[in-house]
């Protein structure tokens, strides 16, 4: 059987960072990756699954490593050189993808990844705003878009202005880098929702959302 070689084209690593595993740990003590360089996708926020090869809400809570320039390229990547400034020290999916073979990546995706809690001090001061981001659960959000209707839309859309409002007191108060934002609290959840029945808009910098 011929050896699978990386032909270092840099498609997977525009397409997006790798997800952390419980086997990255070692790269998070040593430093090599920071919480500032990572992006938390949270249990059931919409996130693309390598498995179906389609956007489905995250099973789980993930810690994702951030793109750049308002993309999902991996934050590690040398787009001009089309090189990895870790490659010795890549995470775990990195040294398990092969484009021409996924069998290996897809036997990880989804199983024994890091959460925020794995990496952050038990008294850290952004443990109570993460806990208080419960009102703003995904789950609750697709269980009203099952039964979509004027009051139910008004509901989701409450819960989207409660995380934008929760994460503006957590910045303020934390005084936290965009960086460390997207660590603690994800993207908001205006810009992870998408509906087929359901158009977002702003109003006076508040989301407003309106039945097709």
């Amino acid at each position: 059987m011929p050896k699978i070689e990386c032909k270092r084209c840099g498609t997977c690593c525009v397409k997006g960072g790798p997800v952390l595993h419980v086997d990255d740990l070692p790269l998070l003590d040593k430093k090599i990756i920071q919480a500032r360089q990572l992006v938390v996708i949270r249990q059931g926020e919409p996130a693309y699954q390598p498995a179906s090869d389609s956007v489905e809400p995250a099973a789980c809570e993930m810690l994702k490593v951030q793109g750049v320039a308002g993309s999902w390229q991996c934050l590690f990547f040398e787009a001009a050189t089309k090189s990895c400034t870790i490659h010795v020290n890549r995470p775990l999916e990195c040294r398990l993808l092969q484009c021409q073979d996924p069998a290996p990546l897809l036997a990880v995706s989804g199983r024994d990844c890091l959460n925020r809690r794995d990496i952050m001090a038990q008294d850290d001061p952004a443990i109570p705003f993460i806990e208080a981001f419960t009102q703003c659960s995904w789950h609750t959000v697709h269980s009203l878009l099952e039964e979509l209707d004027a009051t139910t839309l008004l509901e989701i859309e409450k819960i989207i202005r409660t995380d934008l409002f929760l994460r503006e007191e957590a910045v303020h108060s934390l005084k936290l880098s965009l960086a460390q934002e997207l660590f603690y609290f994800g993207r908001p959840m205006f810009q992870a929702f998408c509906h087929a029945g359901v158009e977002l808009s702003f109003e006076r910098g508040m989301p407003r959302l309106h039945l097709r």
